[in-house]
């Protein structure tokens, strides 16, 4: 039985491609795994401590029709990062999509931030994404094709109080992508996307109107993004009809930054 979400577009295409989502539990996460469900795509669960969550996660997409495979691995590691490619490979086959969804942010004054803080933000939400994303351009290379989506933040490019770590973070893979995408292209296509603030479980302890306001009163539609509008712009930017995509930074957030 193969499961539709009617939430989301349907790319035929995609069926059966090898969908490795890192941080694929959280709130964009699981937005990213209903959209390629969707297309009946081969899920790869990446986690870090969640191994029950994960499972409850498994088993239903197995109810709808969906081979999925858990993995886990703490993205600051090489050894573990290169075990779960390995095991991806062996188990459901090469990775065709990568998404690296998976991050880190903690707010820190700038004259007070640590270097320690300073890396270990660095290392989650930068170096992390370059590790996935050269283990998966060598498996892709060597089927001849293969699409990576880096979640980057509108923070890349507006800056915000309290998290220069974060926007360094997020700007650096702005700058990977479009180096990367030079690099790996045609056939393997690598496309960022910078979302405005969303609504997640993440957020939602601080969702007063005064709270919503004051992070989005530079937008257009003076409203929280939701993790489907930003999961319906990756399947998108994995399907063949982003075909000349390459090196692109979208920019789902209402308006609040325009490029």
């Amino acid at each position: 039985m193969t499961y539709v979400d009617s939430n989301y577009a349907v790319y035929p295409e995609l069926s059966n491609k090898v969908v490795m989502i890192t941080g694929a539990l959280g709130g964009l996460g699981s937005s990213f795994v209903e959209a390629f469900s969707a297309s009946n795509s081969k899920i790869v669960l990446h986690h870090i401590g969640e191994a029950k969550a994960a499972e409850r996660k498994k088993l239903q997409l197995n109810e709808r029709g969906i081979e999925t495979l858990i993995v886990e691995a703490e993205l600051t590691n090489p050894s573990s990062i290169a075990s779960i490619f390995e095991e991806t490979k062996e188990t459901i086959g090469p990775v065709d999509i990568l998404i690296n969804n998976a991050g880190y942010m903690s707010g820190k004054s700038f004259l007070e931030m640590t270097l320690d803080e300073w890396k270990r933000t660095i290392d989650i939400d930068l170096t992390s994404v370059f590790l996935t994303s050269q283990l998966a351009a060598r498996q892709m290379s060597q089927v001849g094709a293969g699409v990576i989506i880096n979640i980057s933040s509108q923070l890349a490019y507006k800056g915000a109080p309290e998290y220069v770590d974060y926007c360094a973070a997020k700007a650096g893979i702005v700058g990977l992508t479009h180096a990367a995408a030079r690099e790996l292209g045609p056939n393997i296509r690598v496309n960022a996307i910078a979302p405005g603030p969303i609504a997640t479980a993440m957020t939602s302890p601080y969702l007063t109107p005064e709270w919503i306001q004051a992070r989005t009163q530079d937008s257009v539609t003076k409203s929280l993004g939701t993790p489907k509008e930003v999961a319906s712009v990756a399947i998108f930017l994995a399907s063949n009809g982003a075909s000349l995509f390459h090196g692109q930074v979208v920019h789902p957030n209402g308006g609040g930054y325009m490029s």
